[in-house]
């Protein structure tokens, strides 16, 4: 990371990492994706959430190797550790594609409703611009600062899916990836093109927290055993800790399908 980069996350809460993946993977991860959305049909995203509007793919780990390999390019791994400290893993790996024509945004969020805690920061995404984003194809919309502001948009804005005064938009060329402090307000807007416009969401967690999606549930046995050492320590297959907090969160919250 550059001095500059550290300063962005910490100020604005994002840093865009303009051509972070090369037209070969790119490609590879594009073609994944489509090719899963045909095969999942209707299905697709069902492990976490559907969406009206968009199309979703969710545990993408567990469904090719370009995805494991996307988890952990140090590049990455670099400023999402900045954001959240050395104890990080996986969250999820999923996939969004804003359907074109539509109207419908997102309001003003944090993920996983999260607020900073004594430990401080505990949310990290990571937005991969797999086409390119433009303000009119449904780029992510955001409010620079807003993660040091210790609040949630739906706590204290009157309307979060109404602009924000203070918002910009998270623009980019396809192969760019964006790395996100996830207590930063944010929001998908509405897709005004005539195309699907897609992105990957790479989303971490500190190493306390529970995981979005349990990693250790949803993969497959078969996969889980070909997994290299590395990519089971950033999924947290071989973490007590991990198993009790996200279990727990799982009963208390239900957000696992």
């Amino acid at each position: 990371m550059t001095e500059g980069q550290r300063r962005e996350l910490d100020e604005q809460g994002f840093v865009l990492l303009p051509s972070f993946i090369d037209d070969v993977f790119l490609h590879e991860l594009r073609t994944s994706i489509h090719h899963l959305f045909e095969h999942e049909g209707e299905r697709a995203g069902h492990e976490f959430r559907q969406e009206a509007h968009a199309h979703r793919l969710a545990n993408l780990v567990d469904k090719g190797e370009a995805f494991r390999r996307a988890i952990l390019l140090p590049g990455l791994l670099a400023c999402v550790r900045h954001v959240l400290g050395p104890e990080i893993k996986l969250s999820s790996l999923n996939a969004r594609s804003a359907d074109p024509g539509s109207d419908a945004g997102q309001p003003l969020h944090v993920d996983m409703g999260a607020v900073p805690d004594d430990r401080g920061y505990w949310v990290c995404n990571t937005v991969w611009m797999l086409d390119d984003f433009t303000p009119d194809n449904g780029a992510t919309r955001m409010v620079p600062g807003s993660h040091t502001w210790g609040t949630r948009p739906q706590d204290v804005l009157a309307d979060p899916m109404a602009p924000h005064p203070q918002e910009v938009l998270l623009t980019g060329k396809a192969g760019s990836v964006a790395v996100m402090n996830a207590h930063l307000w944010h929001g998908g807007t509405a897709n005004h093109s005539s195309a699907p416009r897609l992105a990957m969401h790479a989303f971490y967690c500190r190493g306390d927290k529970p995981q979005q999606q349990y990693q250790k549930q949803l993969l497959r046995p078969e996969v889980q055993a070909a997994l290299s050492p590395e990519l089971r320590a950033i999924l947290a297959l071989d973490d007590p800790l991990n198993d009790e907090v996200t279990s727990n969160a799982q009963v208390r919250s239900g957000f696992l399908k």
